[in-house]
């Protein structure tokens, strides 16, 4: 069991984290026709809507209330009102989130009260969906405004019926997935004959496709039916210990049971996720993962030499650094350094005698003398100093092309990693394995 610790220091140097508002604003880009308005000043909207344009590489519908110096003190309640009715009339979207940034926070702004009192003067915005959610950026993280985005929309929106859809299952898809991630999850739920409503999907919104005409908002994701639905699922699966809270409210709400999956990525992980499937539909394992579970035991088997005793230095959010150190530590590697960016309950379970909240300085301190560090694209100049080869895991990635399809879950994503990263170790001028090949084969023959 790791010891969690918190950095002291009296300035962040580095920034390892993302803040609450741009978390809760991606969460909003996984639902279809949707505009996510971060109520601040223009330079926090366009700071997020650079980082996701660089790491996404696609048109980013993102608005804000343009909060100034006198609206801060007398109030944003006309700027709420002005950008609700102005995207209402130009952009006709049927799901519009408003998230807080520390600006308006700090001033003690009440948006569920101002949505409530502007619906009240504009009956016609009752045909939108207005999700207020509080996620001042001076406290928290990046899957912090994630899961308050996620579990805000399902208090909102989902509707519990009496009825419930046999074979219905809702996916809450957490903020370590990738669009390719959340694609390949609801392919595997599929193939059991099971219908998954996943939330946010990103996969749909975010993966890359070219649309046939220019829209102002979201194109693709989870549709506003389906969230209303979610009451009438059979059960909720929770990607990420982040979705608990999520799958708290809807099961508290409509009643819908749930089960938590800390991470999707290993041979174990998959198994598990597998065999519910299998339990909740009753049919057998499709033959194609018995064969992708096949090929993913021989990759282990091929890659264990280059992993084993390995030290590994990661900067990740809570459910990205669980998944990847738990895989590493599966594969042989030892878990030199753990940073993440907020607290979290699934931290203690990291393979790592220590997890400290804390910065990227952080992490290049404790990296020195490792053969790998993880983090995203703001590490690579302390990948640099140290001579430490980098692999550049979550938000941003802007020095790479596509971050969106690089597959982490399932047999084929940890197959993929295990290529990824051992042939990182194996290019290293640290490695000197001449006989590997050949002494791995030995054994079969």
């Amino acid at each position: 069991m790791a010891i969690v610790n918190t950095s002291n220091k009296a300035c962040t140097v580095n920034p390892l984290k993302l803040s609450q508002p741009i978390g809760a604003a991606l969460t909003f880009l996984g639902i279809n026709r949707s505009i996510p308005v971060l109520h601040g000043s223009q330079g926090c909207t366009s700071f997020g809507l650079v980082l996701f344009v660089r790491h996404f590489r696609e048109m980013i519908p993102m608005q804000t209330t343009a909060m100034n110096e006198a609206t801060t003190i007398l109030g944003g309640t006309e700027n709420i009102e002005e950008a609700l009715l102005t995207l209402y009339k130009k952009a006709s979207p049927e799901i519009i989130s408003l998230c807080t940034t520390g600006l308006t926070e700090t001033k003690g702004e009440d948006i569920a009260g101002a949505v409530k009192e502007i619906r009240g003067r504009h009956p016609e915005l009752n045909q939108v969906a207005i999700v207020p959610v509080s996620t001042p950026d001076f406290v928290g993280a990046f899957q912090d405004g994630w899961s308050k985005a996620v579990a805000r929309i399902v208090e909102d929106l989902a509707e519990g019926e009496p009825e419930v859809f046999s074979g219905r299952v809702n996916v809450l898809a957490g903020p370590s997935l990738t669009p390719a991630d959340v694609e390949e999850i609801g392919r595997i739920v599929s193939s059991f004959n099971l219908h998954p409503v996943i939330l946010p999907d990103l996969s749909g919104s975010l993966d890359g496709h070219v649309p046939e005409d220019f829209t102002p908002t979201s194109l693709g994701g989870t549709k506003l039916s389906e969230i209303r639905s979610m009451g009438m699922s059979e059960i909720t699966l929770a990607i990420g210990e982040s979705m608990r809270p999520a799958a708290e409210t809807l099961e508290k709400k409509c009643g819908v049971p749930f089960v938590v999956f800390d991470r999707l990525t290993g041979l174990e992980a998959s198994d598990r996720f597998l065999d519910l499937l299998q339990h909740l539909s009753g049919e057998d394992v499709p033959q194609k993962y018995r064969g992708q579970r096949s090929r993913l035991m021989d990759a282990m088997l091929d890659g264990h030499f280059f992993f084993g005793k390995k030290k590994v230095a990661i900067g990740a959010e809570p459910d990205l650094l669980f998944a990847l150190a738990s895989f590493l530590s599966e594969m042989g590697s030892d878990i030199e350094a753990a940073v993440t960016t907020t607290g979290s309950t699934i931290l203690k379970k990291i393979p790592a005698e220590e997890v400290l909240i804390g910065d990227l300085e952080d992490l290049e301190e404790r990296a020195v003398g490792c053969d790998l560090m993880i983090t995203h694209s703001h590490g690579r100049q302390a990948s640099e100093r140290l001579e430490v080869p980098l692999f550049r895991a979550g938000i941003p990635t802007f020095d790479r092309l596509g971050t969106a399809h690089q597959l982490n879950v399932g047999y084929q994503g940890t197959m993929r990693l295990i290529f990824e990263v051992g042939n990182i170790f194996l290019g290293s001028k640290k490695e000197n394995h001449p006989d590997t090949w050949s002494l791995s084969n030995a054994g079969r023959l």
